[in-house]
């Protein structure tokens, strides 16, 4: 079992040396760094956090929060730091998507794809 820890080690190893989360780490820094962008994105992820626990919880997101939560995200966009921000997160979540799709391989094989 030690093996397999050992692995995920050497990965997050791996994923922290790598060019993409160094490009979203420096962003991340830029973006902290300029209280107005920081103040933007911070209330950007209070938005996002919160829809995210009412989905979670089995809470009907009203249409009201949706239009929020979609001016949110024009806003944010609209900021360069941010926007930079957001493709260096999307750009590292498809690669561990990528990841977790190869690691769950072996279980792919033995039980099938999973079902949509």
């Amino acid at each position: 079992m030690a093996n397999l820890y050992d692995a995920a080690y050497e990965m997050e190893k791996a994923i922290r040396g790598s060019a993409e989360y160094a490009q979203l780490l420096q962003s991340y820094k830029e973006v902290n760094s300029d209280p107005a962008a920081k103040n933007m994105f911070d209330n950007f992820r209070k938005i996002q956090m919160n829809l995210q626990q009412k989905q979670m919880m089995g809470q009907e997101i009203t249409q009201a929060e949706v239009e929020q939560a979609q001016k949110s995200v024009a806003l944010v966009q609209q900021n360069p730091k941010i926007a930079k921000l957001m493709e260096a997160e999307q750009r590292m979540s498809m690669i561990i998507a990528e990841l977790n799709r190869i690691i769950m391989k072996p279980l792919e094989d033995l039980y099938g794809p999973p079902m949509q």
